[in-house]
């Protein structure tokens, strides 16, 4: 009989074993069938290990320091990406999702590999970090994985697990600004730097109009403004965005899923309901055995997790049943822009399909569709259908809206929301109804509130001042069953818009 793992070593098979898992998951986002997916992540994490062990080991030439390292989980996810970029020069890029290919040849993905002093502020500060730091900070708010169950991993003491996280946090933030100020910034983004900071401390400080207006357009100051305001609950955007690129909000939701997943199975108190308690010998047993070579979890874990995929049909199935196949998700990257012909800020988000400009699905692929149910909307293409026309009492409606599918997948959607105002707006709230059970899970440049079908989305402090003619912009992502249709009685302010 083998000799039991130490706890220690179980430990660290489950992290491998998270690692794996979420690997999986965003190899899934990136491809066009299940097969695909599975063999990206195979590539993916060989790589990413590989990487990871000689950061493990590697100095800096000449200084005798340790090199400075993304957390495991976001080395290896970063492997996806570059992985995914070989496929597509190697002329595999047809097993990708068609919105990545998009991406990977945009200016949006170049910044993740280009000049250091220009990628996004958020990957430069989680690579700044301390490395126990860095993985706190993604273990809790990336990962979502419950405070105590990280800090077992970490080897932290639960206790002060919280004030941890809040200093890692904190120390993010300060990388943040200190790398938007190193940035190749232009005048008019440097003379705000220091404002940007000082406003977003605090979420009782009002930011200037001028202000405002500059992040509706400028792409790095409003990515910096996203990793500075800590208080709003944007930080796992900002770092899953910044840090991953392309997929980053739509693999957030997933990692959200599979965490309230095995809450339910059992792991309320912070304990791992798959590996048990790492000093009991039998849930230690059935984590690791055998020394627990890192290869020998990586081929189990790949057998478990293919044999269990939640779009389970392979290519070939798919392609011998057409529209019953697996349907991955694509990238539901936030826009900050009020006006689609400006650049989103957060286009350094890495989404693939923004508002109204979202690239189109390449002719003659045609979206799978999972079990009974109307056909899904296809990714990256956009619908302005959201309800029927309605003016204003007494002539023309006080504004018009366009409502956008970006993506959707089996059970979950992103959407974008644009209105023009007839009259200028110092503040602005937008409600809409859903007919079919969906419901919010996360906002961008707007807070969200639901009350039954009834949304209402009211202005962030950096948006809320719209001039007449022009746009306010958000977008969300949100869950479905049985049908999506668009939303109908959208209000600006109470009063009732146009559609299209």
């Amino acid at each position: 009989m083998p000799d039991l793992p130490s706890p220690q070593d179980a430990d660290e098979a489950a992290l491998f074993s998270e690692c794996w898992d979420a690997v999986l998951s965003y190899a899934d986002l990136c491809t066009a069938g299940s097969t695909a997916a599975a063999e990206l992540a195979r590539e993916a994490f060989a790589q990413g290990v590989r990487e990871l062990r000689a950061a493990e080991t590697g100095t800096v030439r000449g200084t005798g320091r340790r090199s400075s390292r993304l957390p495991r989980i976001p080395l290896l996810l970063t492997a996806v990406r570059t992985t995914a970029t070989a496929w597509e020069d190697e002329g595999r890029g047809h097993r990708l999702d068609p919105d990545l290919r998009l991406w990977l040849h945009s200016d949006r993905a170049a910044r993740h590999t280009g000049p250091p002093l220009e990628r996004p502020v958020a990957l430069r500060a989680l690579r700044d970090l301390q490395q126990a730091d860095a993985e706190l900070l993604w273990l809790a708010e990336v990962e979502a994985l419950p405070l105590p169950l990280v800090a077992r991993r970490l080897g932290l003491d639960p206790a002060t697990a919280t004030d941890e996280l809040a200093q890692a946090a904190e120390a993010f933030r300060n990388r943040c600004h200190r790398n938007h100020l190193d940035s190749p910034l232009d005048a008019e983004c440097r003379s705000y730097a220091r404002l940007l900071d000082a406003v977003t401390r605090s979420p009782a400080a009002d930011t200037p109009g001028d202000l405002s207006r500059h992040l509706a357009t400028c792409v790095p100051c409003a990515e910096a403004a996203a990793c500075l305001r800590l208080h709003t609950g944007g930080l796992p955007g900002a770092l899953a965005g910044g840090v991953i690129g392309w997929g980053g909000l739509a693999y957030l939701e997933r990692r959200r899923r599979a965490a309230e997943a095995r809450l339910g199975a059992g792991g309320r108190d912070g304990t791992d309901p798959e590996h048990g308690d790492p000093a009991d010998g039998t849930a230690g047993a059935r984590a690791a055995r055998n020394g627990l070579l890192v290869a020998a979890v990586l081929v189990s874990a790949l057998a478990l997790a293919v044999s269990l995929m939640p779009f389970g049909d392979t290519e070939a199935e798919s392609a011998a049943r057409p529209g019953t196949g697996r349907r991955p998700a694509a990238d539901p990257g936030p826009s900050l822009s009020p006006a689609p012909a400006a650049p989103s800020p957060s286009a350094s988000f890495a989404s693939s399909s923004a508002s109204s400009g979202a690239p189109k699905r390449p002719a003659g692929r045609t979206p799978d569709r999972k079990g009974p149910g109307p056909e899904p909307e296809p990714q990256g293409t956009s619908t302005a259908t959201a309800a029927p026309e309605t003016t204003a009492r007494g002539g023309e409606a006080p504004c018009r809206v366009v409502y956008d599918l970006v993506n959707q997948w089996p059970d979950g959607f992103q959407a974008t929301v644009t209105v023009t105002p007839r009259e200028p707006l110092d503040s602005w709230r937008v409600g809409f109804s859903f007919r079919d059970g969906q419901r919010v899970r996360q906002m961008w440049d707007a807070t969200a509130s639901q009350d039954g079908s009834r949304v209402t989305a009211t202005a962030a402090d950096y948006n809320s001042t719209v001039p007449a003619g022009g746009r306010l912009a958000f977008g969300f992502l949100a869950s479905w069953t049985g049908r999506n249709s668009p939303p109908t009685d959208i209000t600006l302010n109470g009063r009732p818009c146009a559609t299209g």
